[in-house]
């Protein structure tokens, strides 16, 4: 496997570890994609030029969609309200009702809605 490679897999099993540490309250809020690349010992830069050129995208793109996944997840499966999984997920309310609807063109209540139908 090339370096790149294997930077780009750490990442992302980085990123799925975090998440669900975020998720079930072992880590009390998200990490910054700096504070990711200092765990793998690698520079910021490092990390998001080959994450770039092995994907195409930045690193951010993975972390906000594997975020935008879990909270689908939560909206479909949880009886929980919109405001708990969005504290769970670590974001103000309105914050994650705003960055939930740039990403997938719906509200939260929206997609839990469409999903039930």
């Amino acid at each position: 496997m090339r370096r790149s490679e294997e930077i780009v897999s750490q990442y992302f099993a980085f990123l799925e570890k975090h998440i669900q540490d975020v998720i079930s309250g072992t880590t009390p809020e998200f990490m910054e994609v700096n504070e990711i690349a200092g765990k793998l010992a690698i520079s910021h830069k490092h990390l998001t030029d080959t994450i770039k050129k092995e994907t195409g995208k930045h690193p951010c793109y993975f972390y906000d969609a594997k975020i935008i996944l879990e909270a689908k997840g939560m909206l479909i499966t949880s009886g929980k309200s919109i405001a708990e999984i969005a504290r769970i997920l670590t974001y103000d309310p309105s914050n994650f009702s705003k960055f939930f609807k740039k990403m997938t063109g719906f509200t939260p209540g929206e997609f839990r809605i469409s999903k039930k139908k």
